[in-house]
């Protein structure tokens, strides 16, 4: 995950911050499924901006420059009261199957510090499918990645549901023309 300081930080204002962060894909619409707690840097960061953005960074199995990766750019919506978090069990056990280890910092009134559920939702989405000579590399329109199906090959992720959609019409060569450049 990536986020900026804020502003008026003592010394590191307007500079980014990026860490690795556990997220789990329990959306359909490809939306990400956060564990927000306000001690981490990142979630501060996250409050500060005007916009709750943030930016994470999903990859293969193994990295490596010919392996596919896409960067999403969005916003975080937090859940302060754990029983207006929009399907809260399901939410739950999908995280848990996940990270395992995560059941230790769930919200709730045994964690070791404040939690709260998110929800990363993406407004852009761009893609890295390996060489730029073999695959794309471009911005992914943001409906064809919410609305990829996988029919039955859950077990793709992130990538995979981009991965899907190169093999359904992407363009090889250029950035869809529909998806400004930013």
């Amino acid at each position: 995950m990536a986020t900026v300081y804020p502003g008026d930080h003592d010394t590191l204002a307007g500079e980014p911050f990026a860490l690795q962060e556990y997220y789990a894909s329990c959306h359909a619409n490809g939306s990400l499924t956060l564990l927000f707690l306000p001690i981490s840097r990142h979630s501060q960061n996250i409050l500060r901006s005007p916009a709750h953005a943030a930016s994470i960074s999903i990859w293969s199995d193994r990295p490596a420059a010919s392996r596919p990766r896409v960067s999403l750019i969005g916003n975080v919506t937090v859940f302060p009261e754990l029983s207006n978090t929009p399907d809260l069990a399901n939410i739950q056990a999908c995280y848990i199957a996940h990270h395992p280890d995560a059941r230790w910092w769930l919200p709730g009134p045994r964690e070791p510090h404040v939690a709260y559920w998110a929800r990363f939702d993406p407004h852009s989405v761009y893609f890295v499918g390996g060489f730029g000579d073999e695959h794309y590399i471009g911005y992914i329109p943001l409906e064809k990645y919410q609305t990829t199906s996988f029919g039955g090959m859950e077990v793709l992720g992130i990538t995979g549901r981009v991965i899907v959609d190169q093999q359904d019409g992407i363009p090889q060569s250029s950035p869809p023309t529909e998806v400004p450049i930013m």
